[in-house]
């Protein structure tokens, strides 16, 4: 017995109680797993956060000392060259600044350095004795740059390596500048090598000087006023922060960005920063280092570039990973226990729930089915039927329930075996068209479609019959067989007419041949003799007259001609082939260039142009389409005419001629109808209406396009060529 509704809904509510017991459990091991693993990380995720910050820190402050070392060599190097005009009676020659600075080899032991240069300090007299001697020695004049009368010079003297762009330098006085002057008074007065605030060096790029004081002593003079008395100039030595990093060789880690700014005066001028330093708020430095370098005061900034990591981190990654995995296994096994215990449960009330499910299906397609349905016994007795079996059979679903199924149909029992009838049912679906009488006596054409329930061999039900009335459908199909046989007779008919209709166009253009000429030759012949026996007798304006009447004589007879030509094209025999289009069109060309060989035509045709059709027909086209081309070509400079494939089934002749209207692109095709005038371009307004006949005739179709004085496409498609092997 069905269990009942409310019991149904009691177990499954104690079902669905314990499971969410059950997922609760599993939850709570899972969050507690969970907690564990997080707590683990968040002290190990710190420790290691703390050794790559020391490590950033290291790598830092090691940068710092790296680039402190590289300027005391390049310290050491200016130095070099205050010892070198202390110990020379003048100041050194060119030659011995030059052989000074390569001995010094700056590119391999000084990289980042741009070179070495000597600084005079001048007064207006001394820069006037200097430019003297130096146009003594034939050295050419020394200008100064920028001019000016002022009580004191710093004027660069010779700078190594010498390039175009140093020698440019050569004169610039460096004191004029207060950035540049206040370096140089600070190395004068100190005695010590001295760096000058970023600014913009001579090249127009940016960078800082250093620079050292030279004496007329080789010692160092006591005292503010006498190193200003004893000063000569000073040694100095630029460097461009664009290229500090890249040309110092100075090893920077890829994990670390940087940047020095000076802080000498309480601002922040930037002096070089590397390749990813970011600049904006989100650039707050990580590590800074501030160092009192020459003068200056310098602070390092430095950012890693990315997350900080350690060696540890990966390793704490996948202890991690391996916890969380644990923690997802522990929750697995309590979940599969839990589900376990409740499914022994689910499956019967499944069971049970699915059988009702499907009986009411069953039920209600019994029910709403529109085709008749009957379930029956061994013995092909009614055992269950619905409404539209009722409906069907005229009677009603009781009376219908326990009669014999085959008492309703008016042809018999039907002469399949029972054996036989079995063994179609094991098969599939037993088939078949029956006669079946309803319980006012009518008949009915009804379709049978029966097949084996399958269950338990004790069922009572082992057929169900599917019964579909097709009476209407059948008297359609009768009627749709009668009209058939009328429509054929109508086509013989209409068949007949359309060979009478055939004929009499025959007999219609054979009259017109023959009958019409007649009055032609009447009319041409009696004015060529009136044009030649009484030409003295008429005046001008009677020869006028009469050329007007020879001349509509010849376009009536040329337009009979067009006329026959083009009914010929519809009542000739048709004679389908393979076509080389390409041929065909060079062949229609050369005739073309025969008659009017004076004319130059640029006539491009495409190779390999192949379709099927009948060989003069397409020829007849192809003439009237170049023809075309060729005429309305005639007064244009530079003609040109193409006979191309548009597209795998369309063909194009196109001109750049005289083109025509698009509004009146729909006359072209129908008899006598002209675009043009006929003083313009000769023709009978018959040869494009011929060619969509013959179009029509191969089954294809054809448009045309244009714009005045522009040119002219037709397309139009012919049937493909088949490939070689194809059954013709």
């Amino acid at each position: 017995m069905p269990e009942s509704a409310p019991d149904r809904r009691k177990g499954l509510a104690r079902h669905a109680s314990r499971l969410r017991r059950s997922h609760v459990l599993a939850v709570l091991v899972l969050i507690g797993a969970l907690l564990l693993v997080a707590l683990y990380a968040r002290n190990a995720g710190e420790r290691e956060r703390r050794l790559a910050e020391t490590s950033f820190v290291a790598e830092a402050d090691q940068l710092a000392d790296t680039i402190r070392q590289r300027m005391l060599q390049y310290e050491l190097s200016l130095r070099g060259g205050v010892a070198l005009h202390s110990a020379a009676a003048d100041t050194p020659t060119p030659r011995q600044w030059r052989g000074y600075v390569e001995g010094l080899d700056i590119a391999a032991q000084l990289p980042g350095l741009q070179g070495l240069g000597y600084v005079a300090s001048l007064t207006p007299e001394s820069l006037k004795a200097l430019q003297l001697q130096r146009r003594a020695d034939g050295q050419g004049l020394f200008a100064l740059s920028p001019r000016g009368v002022r009580p004191h010079y710093g004027a660069i003297v010779y700078f190594e390596p010498e390039d175009a762009s140093t020698r440019e330098a050569i004169g610039y006085d460096q004191y004029s500048d207060p950035v540049r002057r206040a370096a140089m008074d600070a190395a004068r007065d100190s005695g010590e090598v001295r760096l000058s605030a970023p600014l913009t060096l001579h090249q127009g790029s940016a960078g800082v000087l250093m620079f050292a004081a030279v004496y007329r002593t080789a010692r160092l003079p006591d005292g503010r006023a006498n190193r200003q008395d004893a000063l000569v100039g000073w040694v100095f030595a630029p460097f461009r922060s664009s290229e500090f990093l890249q040309r110092s060789g100075i090893p920077v880690s890829e994990r670390l960005a940087f940047r020095i700014v000076d802080v000498t005066d309480g601002g922040t001028r930037p002096v070089l920063a590397s390749d990813g330093y970011l600049h904006d708020a989100d650039g707050t430095p990580l590590h800074s280092v501030t160092q009192s370098l020459y003068g200056r005061i310098w602070r390092y900034d430095f950012q890693p570039v990315g997350t900080l990591t350690s060696p540890g981190m990966d390793e704490l990654r996948i202890t991690l990973a391996a916890g969380v995995l644990a923690a997802l296994l522990m929750f697995a096994v309590v979940m599969t226990l839990a589900r376990t215990q409740s499914r022994a449960e689910m499956l019967a009330l499944r069971l049970s729930d699915s059988y009702r499910r499907s009986e009411q299906r069953f039920r209600n397609a019994m029910q709403y089915s529109a085709i008749g349905m009957v379930l029956l016994d061994r013995a092909g007795t009614i055992v269950e039927t619905n409404p539209a079996m009722a409906e069907i059979a005229g009677i009603g679903e009781d009376a219908l329930v326990g009669s014999l199924f085959e008492r309703y149909f008016a042809d018999g029992p039907e002469q399949l075996s029972r054996t036989g009838q079995m063994q179609a049912f094991r098969e599939g679906v037993h088939r078949s068209v029956r006669r079946l009488r309803r319980d006012d006596g009518d008949v009915r054409e009804v379709h049978l479609a029966s097949t084996v329930v399958p269950g338990d061999p004790r069922s009572d039900v082992v057929r169900l019959v599917q019964v579909d009335d097709v009476t209407e459908r059948l008297r359609a199909e009768a009627q749709v067989h009668a009209l058939n046989r009328t429509l054929e007779s109508r086509v013989e008919a209409r068949t007949r007419e359309l060979t009478q209709a055939n004929h009499e166009l025959e007999s219609f253009a054979y009259i017109v041949s023959h009958d019409l000429r007649a009055p032609l030759r009447s009319i041409e012949g009696f004015g060529r003799i009136l044009s030649e026996r009484y030409s003295h007798v008429l005046d001008a304006q009677g020869h006028d007259y009469l050329g007007r009447v020879r001349n509509a004589a010849g376009r009536m007879d040329a337009l009979i001609d067009a006329l026959l030509a083009m009914s010929r094209i519809t009542r000739g025999e048709f004679k389908r082939s393979p076509l080389d289009l390409s041929r065909l069109a060079g062949e229609v060309v050369a005739e073309l260039q025969q008659t009017d060989p004076t004319r130059e035509v640029d006539v491009v045709i495409a190779p390999g142009l192949r379709a099927e059709g009948d060989a003069a027909l397409v020829r007849n086209l192809l003439q009237n389409l170049l023809g075309n081309a060729w005429k309305f070509t005639a007064s244009t400079a530079g003609a040109r005419i193409e006979f191309t494939r548009a597209d795998a089934g369309h063909f194009e002749v196109r001109d750049n001629g005289a083109g025509f209207n698009a509004e009146y692109a729909g006359k072209l095709f129908r008899p006598f109808q002209r675009l043009h005038r006929e003083d313009e371009y000769s023709g009978h307004g018959v040869g494009l209406a011929s060619v969509k006949r013959i179009v029509e005739r191969h089954g294809g179709s054809i448009s045309a396009e244009g714009t005045p004085g522009q040119g002219a496409t037709i397309r139009f498609t012919l049937a493909p060529a088949r490939c070689e092997g194809e059954d013709a």
